[in-house]
Order: C-alpha cells, then sequence, then structure tokens
C-alpha cells in the first residue's frame, strides 16, 4: 500500500512538470468552495445551453470566456514561488478583471451591434484589457512558446508598412486591431472558442465523468486479458490501454500518466529497459488523440474549418488510427521476440468473461455516442446524451455507482480540464485574427510554395517541420489552428483534398509530444519509468514512426481517409501501408524474424518508404525487397534450429 502511494506520488509530481494544465492551486476551506462552486456553475451553464439552446455566437463566446478567465486566474498562480493555498490579492484582481472584459459585451451588445465597426474609448480600454488578460492566461496555462507567436502576430499587426516583400501590408491602427479582436467573432470569440463554447467543453465534461467511473482501470484490465499473456504482453497492454484511453483523454501527457503508472512498472518488471517502457506508454498515450470517436479538441475544430459534420472527421480518421497503433504494436512485439521477452502467466491476468459481466456496462456511453453520431445528431446533442449516460449506467452495479457528491465533483473537475484547451482556443482566435485583418495566410502559404519549388512533396516536408516545432511549444488545439491557417493552404493549392490537407497538420501537431528534443509525452514517461528523458524521447519516435509517414500515405492516397473510396482501392491500400509499417518498424528496432544485419535494415527502411507512395510499380517493389529479406532471415533462423538440435 506505502509503495503504491509512493507511485502515486510521483505520477501526480510528473503531471505537473509535464502538465501545466495540471499544476494549480490547492485551497482549502472557504476559497476551495468558492472556486469549486464558480466551476460547478460553469458546467451547469454549459450544460443548460447545450438543452435549451445556445445563445447569439459573440454572447454565449463572452460568457465561457469569462468563466474560463476567472478560474484560470484563480487556480494558476501569477508565479510558481507563490503559496498554493492562498489566494495572492493581484489574482483576485485579475480574475474580476477576467469576468469583468466579457461581461462588458453582454451589457452593451446591443449597442455595439448598432455601432459596429465603430470602437468607443470605453470599447478601447476594455478591449485592450481584455487581450492582454487572455495572453496572460495563456502564459500561465499554455506557456511561454504560445505566447511568443502571439505577441508576434500581434506586432507584425503594426509593423506591416516596414515589414520586406510579400510580408508588408498597410498595417493597423490600436483601434482598428482592438475592435477586430475583441469586438467580433473573427478574433478571440472566433471559430476556435466558439467550438471550444459547444462541442468542446461537452466532451470534455463526457471525458471527466467517464473517468469517475472507473473506466481507465477497466480499460488496463481489459487490455491485460486480451494480451497480457502475449510476448512483451504488458507492453502490448499499455498500447491497447492507451488506445482506448484516447477515446476520452485529449491530453498525452496526462494520458501517460494516467496509464503508465500502472503499465510502466509492469514492463519494467517483465525486462523491458526504462527508456523502452517509458517510450511505449509516450507512444501509445499521443495516439490517443488520434483515436475515434472523441479524439483531441482539435478534431472538433476541423469540423468547423473545413466544413463537414464531425462524424466524417471520424470516418477519416479509424484507417490512419488503426495504422497507428499497429505500427506502434509491431514496434513493441519486435522488441519482445528480439530481448526474449514473455507474457505474464494466464492464470495472473483478468478474465475477459467476467471483467464484461462486472463492468463492460461502463463502456455503454461509447457505444451510444457513435451510434448517435453516425445516425445525424450533433456532437454537441450526442455528448449531452453520453453525459446522462454515464452517470445513469454507472449507477447499474454497486461497484461502479456515483455517489450524488461525485456526480457534483464531476462538473468541477469537468469545468477545470477545459481551461486550458479554452486558453489555448482564445489565444489562437487572436493569431486567426490578425491572419484575416492582413491577409498573411495567403501570403505565408505563397512563401511555402516558392521555397518548395511548387512541388508537393517539399511543400509536405516543409509543412511538417513547421507543425512539428510549433508542436514543442504549443498545445495540439492551438498548433492546429496555426497550421491551417498558415500551411494546410499551400498544401491544399496544389490539388490536395481540403480535408486530407487540414489531417496532415493535424498528425505533426499531435506527433511533436514525441518528436525529441522537446517530446512532453516521452518526457513524462521517461518521469515515471525513472529513465533518460532524450533517450525515452528518441524510443518513442521509433516506435510512432508510422505517425511521420501515415500523413504523407493520406495525401499522396486520399482513399484512407475514404475520401472517393472504393472497398478493393480501401483494401489494397490498407494491406500495403500494413506490410510498410512491419517493414519500417522491423528495421528501427532491428528484428523481424531473426536479428537485423545492416544491410538487411537499410533494405527494410527502403522497402516500407517505397510502400508509402501508392503505385503499382513502388507498391510491387516494396513487397518485393520485403520478401527477399523476410524469406532470407527466416532460412538463417530454420538452420540455426537445426544446428541446435544436431
Amino acid at each position: 500500500m506505502q509503495e503504491d502511494m509512493i507511485d502515486k506520488q510521483k505520477a501526480e509530481e510528473v503531471l505537473k512538470k509535464y502538465d501545466k494544465d495540471s499544476d494549480t492551486m490547492e485551497y482549502k476551506g472557504i476559497m476551495a468552495k468558492i472556486v469549486s462552486a464558480i466551476a460547478i456553475t460553469f458546467s451547469i451553464f454549459q450544460l443548460y445551453t447545450a438543452t435549451f439552446g445556445v445563445l447569439d455566437a459573440q454572447l454565449q463566446r463572452a460568457v465561457h470566456l469569462g468563466f474560463g478567465l476567472a478560474l484560470v486566474y484563480l487556480l494558476y498562480p501569477t508565479r510558481k514561488s507563490w503559496s498554493r493555498t492562498k489566494l495572492h490579492p493581484l489574482d483576485l484582481l485579475l480574475a474580476i478583471l477576467g469576468a469583468a472584459a466579457p461581461a462588458y459585451i453582454l451589457i452593451e451588445y446591443k449597442e455595439l451591434v448598432l455601432r459596429s465597426g465603430l470602437v468607443s474609448t470605453p470599447d478601447l480600454v476594455v478591449g485592450i484589457i481584455g487581450i492582454l488578460l487572455v495572453v496572460e492566461a495563456t502564459r500561465r496555462v499554455v506557456g511561454i512558446p504560445m505566447v511568443t507567436v502571439v505577441l508576434l502576430f500581434l506586432a507584425y499587426a503594426f509593423a506591416g508598412p516596414y515589414m520586406p516583400g510579400v510580408l508588408a501590408h498597410r498595417g493597423l491602427t490600436l483601434s482598428q486591431l482592438v475592435g477586430h479582436l475583441y469586438f467580433t467573432t473573427e478574433g478571440i470569440f472566433g471559430i476556435p472558442l466558439g467550438v471550444s463554447s459547444t462541442f468542446i467543453f461537452l466532451f470534455i465534461l463526457f471525458g471527466a465523468y467517464l473517468e469517475s467511473t472507473g473506466l481507465g482501470k477497466f480499460f488496463i484490465d481489459l487490455a491485460n486479458s486480451i494480451a497480457g499473456w502475449a510476448s512483451g504482453g504488458p507492453a502490448k497492454v499499455a498500447v491497447l490501454s492507451s488506445g482506448l484511453m484516447g477515446t476520452v483523454s485529449g491530453s498525452s501527457v496526462a494520458n501517460v500518466v494516467g496509464t503508465g503508472s500502472l503499465t510502466i512498472p509492469m514492463m519494467k518488471k517483465l525486462g523491458y529497459h526504462k527508456n523502452f517502457a517509458g517510450a511505449v506508454e509516450a507512444a501509445a498515450s499521443t495516439g490517443g488523440q488520434l483515436m475515434p470517436p472523441v479524439m483531441g479538441a482539435a478534431a472538433f475544430l476541423m469540423a468547423e474549418f473545413v466544413g463537414v459534420p464531425y462524424i466524417d472527421i471520424v470516418k477519416a480518421a479509424v484507417i490512419p488510427a488503426l495504422l497507428y497503433f499497429t505500427g506502434v504494436w509491431l514496434g513493441v512485439h519486435f522488441e519482445a521476440k528480439r530481448s526474449n521477452l514473455k507474457g505474464l502467466p494466464r492464470e495472473q491476468l483478468p478474465k475477459m468473461s467476467r471483467l464484461l459481466v462486472e463492468r463492460g456496462h461502463l463502456a455503454i456511453p461509447l457505444v451510444v455516442i457513435v451510434y448517435l453520431l453516425v445516425t445525424g445528431y450533433t456532437p454537441m446533442r450526442a455528448a449531452l446524451v453520453a453525459i446522462v449516460l454515464s452517470i445513469i449506467c454507472s449507477a447499474l452495479r454497486k461497484s461502479t455507482r456515483m455517489k450524488p457528491i461525485e456526480i457534483v465533483r464531476g462538473l468541477d473537475k469537468g469545468a477545470r480540464n477545459v481551461l486550458s484547451v479554452l486558453v489555448a482556443c482564445a489565444s489562437a482566435g487572436i493569431v486567426i485574427g490578425v491572419v484575416t485583418k492582413t491577409g498573411v495566410g495567403l501570403k505565408l502559404a505563397s512563401g511555402l510554395l516558392t521555397l518548395s519549388g511548387g512541388m508537393l512533396l517539399p511543400t509536405m516536408f516543409f509543412t511538417m517541420i513547421t507543425a512539428i516545432v510549433l508542436g514543442m511549444g504549443v498545445p495540439t488545439t492551438a498548433n492546429y489552428v496555426i497550421t491551417s491557417t498558415i500551411a494546410a493552404p499551400a498544401i491544399i493549392q496544389m490539388g490536395v483534398p481540403v480535408l486530407a490537407a487540414h489531417m496532415f497538420v493535424f498528425y505533426f501537431g499531435i506527433i511533436a509530444d514525441v518528436t525529441p528534443p522537446v517530446a512532453l509525452a516521452a518526457f513524462a514517461g521517461a518521469g515515471i519509468a525513472g529513465g533518460n528523458a532524450l533517450r525515452t524521447g528518441v524510443n518513442a519516435a521509433k516506435l510512432a514512426i508510422a505517425a511521420f509517414i501515415i500523413p504523407y500515405m493520406f495525401v499522396l492516397s486520399p482513399v484512407i481517409l475514404m475520401i472517393d473510396a472504393t472497398i478493393p482501392g480501401l483494401i489494397s491500400t490498407t494491406v500495403t501501408a500494413i506490410i510498410g509499417m512491419i517493414a519500417l518498424s522491423s528495421a528501427l528496432i532491428g528484428y523481424l524474424a531473426d536479428n537485423c544485419r545492416i544491410y538487411e535494415r537499410i533494405l527494410l527502411i527502403v522497402g516500407g518508404l517505397l510502400l508509402i507512395d501508392p503505385g503499382m510499380v513502388t507498391d510491387l517493389t516494396g513487397i518485393a525487397i520485403f520478401a527477399v529479406v523476410l524469406f532470407f532471415q527466416l532460412g538463417r533462423k530454420k538452420k540455426r534450429a537445426n544446428m541446435l538440435e544436431a
């Protein structure tokens, strides 16, 4: 028991270190009740508007931002060195201003509509305060890299006349910029915050309730019953459970800590090196944001930006997500075979039939939400039904039943969990506002095309680098908003379907979490495992190699995203993609049917890469190379076995 407590404490420390939005104040007494009351009221407002109809766009978003800013300044201190149990007067003042600045829009809404485009002196003062509050909230919750991006775009708005070449523009006055960013739905109160104030909040609240029911532990036990006995069983359990948890969690780091605190010790006990154990959990947890039906918050933004129903995003993501987890699974399998790691004895593993009987009902809300989305329900309505259903389903058995106080705490937790996404959406709105007002988006896209010589592959490569670099310090939601605004248009101009281009930048924004030198999910995995952060990051990137390959595949062959797909085309593309994953994974790990020699690893990499580009010649060549290497390894292995028998 004492050891479990230490592990739990260590997990919490890792989460606070690598996940900024988990490092919050720890109030006690009356202050704790006040903050909880604000958070619960926030959730009730969101549930009320989801049930009876949302307010006008700007009003809904203003209330959403007001609650969010107030909670951010109450929960995240100005300085880390300040007391975590006592509210500082400065934070109290900022919390009041955070609620008051958006409230100004509610109070003056009719007047603002009547004088649309004209900014009065009070408007200007409130707008400046509101923008600065969003920037400071971004610093506290998201981090300095995102603040730097926002400040650079704000500076660009004023520096237009002094910029060189295509980046030059007429420049904006302070009044024009504030009016556009704060008093229209083109800036802070734009699409990102709009999606946060409707779909995203409800899905995060849904996730909070699912966690409260014990679904995470059920997923880990279920994965153990399925794969715990296989070669390298605990590592495969980590892949399965993290993929399942990804359906309700949008944070790579939180996923690593949540499932990794159980799976990483199991992997180390089996014989996996600590750097590899942390990497497995990091790669699997990062892929959780790619796994339908819920995925990460950015997926809801993609539906709005692309202009398609959310279920189309879900359908498009299915095959790429399965390919990703297949790649991670293969890496784990080959490492287990190379190191001769066995699974756990079956008698030590939970029985699947018993699990399904005792706790299978906890997964019903996930099944229902998929059904509702497929049958045409809006994401908001589907999430609302699923929230109610998660509470009802938990009550079906006494062992999983939530007490009334736990239901109330779910409202509190859901509001707190949404803060990082809310702030990221608001700050990303500033970037979008500057882009739309100055027209720099098209200029940057044109510059990207010029840099790549008008060729698709170089354009994709530069876009990938942009998304990964941004993702090293900017959360997925904000990363996607920025790259979809300034980089995706360049790919679209080359004839790539809009959904494929947006999915491309979405993928690379996520995979930044396991891309050294700044790989937060890998660093969190290393923290739990006690390994080296950089080596864990390198191992995680090798395991997640599929995520670096799949986006190129679905841009070159959109059939993987169900775009103009036929069943024969879908099957052939998927099969060749899986063979490519096997080739690349075995090359990086150094084992296929036997330990790979240097030239075999090179051949496998070449064969795997050839299978990226759909085409008869490339596919047949890649398969032939793979088959030759496999043939020789099987022959070598058989010969060695015969010698041992003799």
